[in-house]
């Protein structure tokens, strides 16, 4: 019976159909507008890893693989939408306040954030400048006395984040230290909560017994030139917001730090990440917070 099949003779229809089984399906592919973006030094580390930091591998989970994961994930949110082409920054602002977009608010600002860490790392010792030292000791009464109290903080959280160095522009323009869980962003425009009411003013019972005018007198401001007034240019927050800008970071999340240090490593990772931070970014970040708005 065998020698029969090998001997039979195969038409040209079915020779034809055959080939056509065997071709291959080409997988559609869809254009990835978010793209993990470049590191100030990103050669170094993928060749070398962040020296004294993190190894090769460990840069390689840490940045490449992890930031990759965020952006194509952002690519399948975004795909065919009006935010196919929008910059994580501004993602996250917009969608913060918006629970059916929990997913694409938490990859663009984990995405944001990753990049705001590695990008304020150097392959070598960086010196801080003379008007940053300044700022850092008026503010942490020394540049010591910030480490110590930043890695301090890192260690105490519990729980995956990043802890930030910010400077703020309605306080006296001072350095402050911010931590934010998970995915959560600094920016404070990712924490403004629009209402209705003005609840700092009358609750829900009395604002139903106000005549049409007292209510609109209660809840618009009435003067138009004050320091929180439409004209003011003041930045829109919510209850107790402070307008500020980030200007440094560090990542907590346990995928940066345990491949190389260990399930007891948080603190000596932190420790050398003090020394790998890029002081040069840091300042230009701490300039431009000056004159920039969110």
């Amino acid at each position: 019976m065998i020698a029969s099949r090998l001997g039979r003779s195969h038409g040209p229809l079915r020779i034809a159909h055959e080939l056509r089984s065997r071709i291959v399906t080409p997988v559609s592919q869809s254009r990835h507008l978010h793209n993990v973006p470049p590191l100030t030094h990103g050669t170094s580390f993928q060749e070398n890893g962040v020296p004294s930091l993190l190894s090769r591998d460990g840069f390689d989970i840490a940045w490449t693989q992890y930031q990759a994961h965020m952006v194509d994930n952002l690519n399948r949110l975004t795909q065919g939408t009006s935010d196919e082409n929008t910059a994580t920054k501004h993602l996250l602002l917009t969608h913060a306040r918006q629970p059916d977009k929990a997913a694409l608010f938490n990859y663009a600002s984990m995405a944001h954030n990753n990049h705001f860490f590695f990008n304020c790392l150097s392959p070598k010792d960086t010196d801080m400048s003379s008007q940053l030292n300044s700022d850092l000791s008026r503010d942490f009464s020394s540049v010591d006395t910030l480490r110590r109290e930043f890695i301090a903080t890192a260690n105490a959280m519990f729980g995956p984040g990043f802890v930030w160095l910010v400077k703020t522009r309605d306080l006296g323009t001072t350095f402050r230290l911010l931590t934010t869980y998970l995915a959560g962003s600094p920016y404070p425009g990712a924490h403004y909560r629009r209402q209705s009411v003005n609840m700092t003013t009358q609750n829900q019972d009395s604002a139903k017994k106000l005549s049409q005018a007292d209510f609109e007198r209660q809840n618009n401001v009435q003067n138009a030139v004050g320091t929180f007034g439409p004209t003011s240019k003041q930045p829109e927050l919510g209850a107790g917001g402070i307008d500020l800008m980030p200007v440094l970071c560090v990542n907590t999340w346990e995928h940066v730090w345990l491949r190389d240090y260990g399930v007891r490593g948080k603190m000596e990772y932190l420790e050398a990440w003090w020394n790998r931070i890029d002081w040069g970014v840091v300042g230009n970040n701490a300039d431009a917070a000056l004159g920039r708005r969110r």
